[in-house]
């Protein structure tokens, strides 16, 4: 009796395992035919995804091409001044405003602080910020041409700009809508009106023509580089 309990003991676990592994190779049949279909559709993705990029190149090429014949790219004198205004490689004239600063002639009373009576570089870019806001093309401080990488600090009394030191007064020369320019510097209680509080003299002046000089200064780049596939 006990050897047939184990002869069915061990025909049972016969079954299960020939069951168990018939579902588990069915499950690997199944797994193995999914990947393969998703490995197909990958690659007719690919194959779709190729075409596409194919088409955008060749009507890239087109759009050259007609430029090209248009007379509008790199040999193009026209659009490398484009490129040299942009840069501020070029000095620039035009109607505009220019603004005069000055220290305050007020003598700080007792227990105040003396540097309120004093331009700093937060004021000359509090006014480069208006003008800009206000639609000028073209910035200069003392003839030191002022670009998006222009550097305005104070260094000790005087103001550094560009890495050179300027004492007032400071002469800010912009190119743009005079009238739009000054009223962006005169709003109650804007730039003008809190440096005037102070003492400091600020003086703005419309001009039909004035001159926005050249960046004097060669530009360097160690860390950035052009983008490979640009």
């Amino acid at each position: 009796m006990i050897h047939c309990k184990d002869k069915k003991e061990k025909f049972f676990m016969f079954l299960v395992f020939f069951v168990l592994g018939g579902m588990i190779s069915t499950q690997f049949r199944s797994a193995e035919f999914a990947r393969t279909n998703i490995n197909q559709q990958r690659a007719e993705d690919l194959v779709e995804k190729v075409k596409i990029a194919e088409k955008e190149n060749k009507t890239l090429q087109e759009r050259i091409k007609k430029m090209e014949k248009a007379g509008v790219g790199a040999g193009d004198p026209k659009a490398q001044q484009a490129l040299k205004v942009r840069a501020g490689e070029v000095a620039l004239e035009g109607p505009g405003v220019v603004v005069t600063l000055n220290d305050s002639k007020v003598q700080a009373k007792s227990g105040e602080d003396p540097n309120l009576y004093i331009i700093h570089d937060d004021d000359i870019l509090r006014i480069l910020n208006e003008l800009r806001a206000a639609g000028a093309e073209a910035l200069a401080l003392n003839d030191e041409r002022i670009l998006d990488i222009s550097e305005i600090r104070c260094a000790g009394p005087t103001v550094s700009i560009n890495n050179t030191r300027f004492s007032p007064p400071y002469v800010i020369s912009a190119i743009g809508d005079p009238k739009n320019l000054e009223s962006a510097l005169r709003l109650r209680g804007g730039v003008v009106e809190t440096l005037k509080f102070w003492g400091i003299s600020v003086e703005v002046e419309q001009k039909k023509k004035l001159l926005v000089p050249a960046y004097k200064r060669a530009r360097h780049y160690e860390f950035a580089k052009p983008k490979e596939d640009a």
